[in-house]
């Protein structure tokens, strides 16, 4: 067996929690106080790993700037906030839904139904990932709360097998998954309010690092400028407003100069900002762009150093 399930309360986060005793006898408010307390413990967890994910968002990058895609594969919670992270990448940074994807076991079925069985089937763990054609252009992240999961563990070892970089990512800081992952992430967060789920304090700190991945790999590819997101897709009229009002914060133009460029850049956000910020036309602003790996700092910084002169 690939996975040798050990002894449930060995596991920090099988572990009964001493600090929410009792909770089913509390009011309301001290229910919620218990949660909000121990929900604190969580950025501590994840400041304490930081080198970590810093080394995994580094190798995220490198393998989005040559092509490849990011996968992440995980079982009940875990999963669905894999498939959460990656569903909100193509309209937060405008990608393409390809390079930011979202496996669960059970398929989507898992995320509204209880399927949570077909996690102790490793062989169906490698399965998908050939059925998804993972690659060694490619970048898996297993997350698995208890470090456990058989569907998992199948796909990284798997995925690792087609020499892409196999990153492992849990709530539990026992065991040794060198054999499985290039990279580890382990958040020590501590035992759960109530033991029997992961979906509180493990979830919550899943879905905060994986927040973290994919929005500093965005940055590191230039999907942002200064602190603004440049690459959304104006798909609404909300994300319409929002991208006239991001236009206006990054050029400290007014509302109708903003709308006016907004359309004659083919309503790219980018597009219009380079055209306001350097007075050239679309045609320019988008050859700018495409020379500078869309990157609208950098696109500046070179028109100032040499187009200007």
């Amino acid at each position: 067996m690939l996975n040798d399930l050990p002894h449930l309360d060995k596991l920090a986060t099988e572990r009964q929690n001493p600090r929410s005793a009792h909770i089913d006898s509390k009011s309301t408010e001290e229910i919620l106080q218990i949660i909000n307390n121990e929900d604190r413990y969580i950025p501590e967890a994840v400041s304490r790993e930081i080198s970590g994910i810093t080394m995994v968002v580094d190798k995220v990058v490198e393998v989005f700037k040559k092509g490849g895609r990011l996968f992440y594969v995980g079982a009940g919670t875990s999963g669905r906030m894999g498939m959460l992270d990656a569903s909100e990448c193509p309209s937060t940074f405008g990608t393409d839904p390809e390079m930011v994807q979202g496996i669960i076991a059970g398929g989507h079925e898992a995320l509204t139904k209880t399927v949570d069985w077909i996690e102790d089937n490793e062989e169906h763990g490698e399965q998908v990932i050939l059925e998804h054609g993972v690659t060694s252009s490619d970048i898996l992240i297993g997350i698995s709360a208890s470090g456990y999961a058989p569907f998992v563990m199948g796909a990284m070892k798997k995925a690792r097998e087609t020499g892409a970089v196999v990153v492992f990512f849990s709530c539990n800081p026992t065991g040794d998954y060198s054999r499985y992952a290039d990279y580890q992430i382990i958040l020590d967060v501590g035992p759960e309010i109530i033991a029997g789920s992961t979906r509180l304090k493990s979830g919550t700190a899943q879905k905060m690092v994986l927040n973290m991945i994919t929005t500093t790999a965005m940055i590191k590819l230039g999907k942002v400028y200064n602190n603004l997101m440049v690459d959304l897709r104006p798909v609404n009229s909300k994300l319409v407003k929002r991208s006239i009002n991001i236009i206006k914060l990054a050029t400290g133009c007014n509302e109708s100069a903003a709308e006016e460029t907004f359309i004659k850049a083919g309503k790219n956000i980018k597009t219009a900002i380079i055209m306001i910020l350097l007075d050239v036309e679309k045609n320019g602003a988008v050859k700018l762009l495409k020379n500078n790996n869309g990157s609208i700092s950098k696109a500046v910084h070179y028109f100032l150093e040499h187009d200007n002169k």
